[in-house]
């Protein structure tokens, strides 16, 4: 009987066979050679080497993966338009292999994690935010303008609060395992529950704004913003800031927001929604955490959104 380990073998060299084939299908020539990167639990992902230039093979574990490449390929295709740097998409589809598939040119670079001008390609993923959340969109969530699905379709911000986000779910979660006082908990529910009866307009967020999503040349040049799995529509700037933020310095927030061009009055307005976001979005890990008993994980959380780390307010 094969192994976890196996099986994980044995799938990626299924996926490559059926990269390969894919490539060949498109291009009418075979690859000069293709070679497996690591992808994740949703995708295969391969770069390939072709006469015709470089490219990306990105197969879905899955046949639903296919919706996520189409709102991907939505979504890219509008930032291009617009300016902002990303991979050129030049196919999505299922019907060549059995498993939905997307090609797209390669971007080339390296992730801006380390780079020694992190400050200035901050200030520039904080411009290349702002013409992101520029571009409007119909629905909250992440069914939106790409499709044409109406039923599952969240018209408004309580639509996608309580049918997507699942807030109620989240709130008991973070109850159960005693992340917040009951004074808190009530706080964070107001928040996001604020402007409900406003009409809310969304507009596209790339959803993981961050530097290990971000390809930059040697000089720190911005070549790329990648990785656009979890895009949506939504309020912004308080869902993109809430995500994007999140790794940075306190010094490296504030070079983020004035490339994204924020007043101090603005930042003050959206700043209880943009905590409020990014505390509940620690709901399914911590679920994740507690359904494997990692009784040190769960320490580590409850010492984050107690605020005890935060060294700026009183």
């Amino acid at each position: 009987m094969k192994n976890g380990l196996q099986k994980s073998h044995d799938h990626a060299r299924g996926a490559k066979r059926m990269a390969h084939q894919v490539i060949e299908h498109h291009f009418k020539v075979a690859p000069n050679r293709l070679t497996h990167q690591s992808g994740g639990l949703s995708n295969f992902v391969f770069f390939v080497k072709h006469r015709e230039g470089d490219f990306v093979v990105r197969i879905g574990s899955s046949p639903v993966k296919i919706n996520s490449y189409i709102k991907e390929q939505w979504a890219v295709t509008k930032a291009r338009e617009r300016g902002v740097p990303t991979p050129e998409i030049l196919e999505v589809g299922n019907d060549v292999i059995s498993l939905p598939y997307m090609v797209s040119r390669r971007a080339h670079g390296e992730a801006a994690t380390y780079h020694e001008s992190r400050m200035t390609i901050v200030h520039e993923m904080g411009r290349y935010a702002a013409i992101i959340n520029s571009i409007p969109t119909s629905g909250f969530g992440s069914v939106f303008d790409w499709s044409n699905n109406q039923l599952s379709r969240n018209e408004t911000w309580t639509d996608f609060l309580h049918e997507e986000l699942q807030l109620d779910t989240r709130l008991d979660i973070l109850k159960k395992h005693k992340m917040l006082s009951s004074a808190a908990l009530k706080r964070l529910g107001e928040f996001l529950e604020r402007g409900t009866n406003k009409k809310l307009m969304p507009s596209l967020n790339h959803g993981d704004v961050r530097l290990k999503n971000v390809l930059v040349d040697k000089k720190g040049k911005v070549t790329a913003l990648i990785d656009w799995e979890d895009c949506m529509s939504t309020l912004a700037p308080q869902w993109e800031l809430s995500l994007a933020l999140h790794d940075l310095s306190i010094d490296e927030r504030a070079e983020f927001i004035a490339g994204y061009g924020l007043s101090d009055d603005k930042v003050r307005e959206i700043a209880p929604l943009m905590k409020a976001l990014n505390v509940i979005n620690y709901a399914p890990h911590i679920a994740h955490s507690a359904q494997r008993n990692d009784a040190v994980k769960m320490e580590k959380y409850r010492l984050r959104l107690s605020g005890a780390l935060d060294l700026f307010s009183l």
